[in-house]
């Protein structure tokens, strides 16, 4: 069965792109997608090296993952907050373990009507702000060792996403987690010809391909993308790779 949730991952003001690769690793392990970035050091953490490299993978929710500037817009949809602090505040939300709280919001939570649920991370230099703390219902602790509590923000995250599964795979058995986007679709065969074309001209430009002596290639490739089931998403980044290679092609002939 679906589960009636949408989990929704938001990382406030992140500094280091490594985190957010690693963060991504983490929620697709899980088997959750969904990831917001509010106001990042870098605006294009997503396409970084270092990103890229720690996500080890997990390239499908980097590209689904979205940017904006406000709290405001990260929330949308969702209707349970959960914040994620070191230590409680003295005023806000009640301070519980993760795996406490979920079991009884779990268990509590009606299943007729679909819900989101969000967790909130704070930046890595200074935490989560009072401010964000306060708009959560909850605020999730991790318990660590009591003289060292410091955890890495895509640790943290790691164990929050394994709770949450954990709690979910109690209350309702075997389950899909519901998709936070449309599915993909996939490429027709019009969409295909037109992407060997291009990547054809591409191949001449930069002299890999022969158009005397082409042999097999150009076939062997258009099996290649049937076999792999090209969604229209990946045949548009394909045919962005083409249009790069012919413009630098053109600009090292003239």
């Amino acid at each position: 069965m679906t589960v009636p949730f949408r989990t929704r991952f938001i990382l406030i003001e992140p500094s280091h792109a490594g985190n957010v690769g690693a963060a991504a690793r983490a929620i697709k392990t899980m088997g959750f997608e969904e990831l917001v970035l509010v106001r990042p050091r870098w605006a294009n953490v997503l396409r970084r090296q270092e990103t890229i490299e720690r996500a080890s993978g997990a390239n499908d929710v980097l590209n689904r993952a979205r940017i904006v500037e406000t709290l405001d817009e990260a929330l949308d949809g969702m209707t349970h907050l959960c914040a994620t602090a070191m230590t409680p505040r003295d005023f806000g939300p009640p301070t519980r373990a993760p795996r406490e709280h979920f079991a009884q919001f779990v268990a509590a939570a009606p299943t007729e009507e679909s819900q989101g649920i969000a967790f909130l991370f704070g930046s890595e230099r200074y935490g989560m702000k009072n401010e964000d703390v306060y708009r959560a219902h909850v605020c999730l602790s991790i318990p660590t060792h009591p003289r060292f509590g410091s955890l890495n923000l895509a640790a943290a995250l790691q164990v929050i996403a394994y709770e949450w599964r954990q709690a979910l795979s109690a209350r309702f058995g075997g389950f899909e987690i519901a998709p936070a986007t449309a599915p993909s679709v996939l490429a027709d065969a019009p969409q295909i010809a037109g992407l060997l074309t291009h990547l054809e001209q591409a191949l001449v430009a930069v002299d890999f391909l022969d158009p005397a002596a082409p042999k097999k290639l150009m076939p062997r490739l258009n099996a290649l993308f049937n076999r792999a089931q090209l969604t229209q998403e990946e045949v548009h980044i394909l045919r962005g790779v083409a249009k790069a290679m012919l413009e630098t092609a053109a600009r090292a002939k003239g």
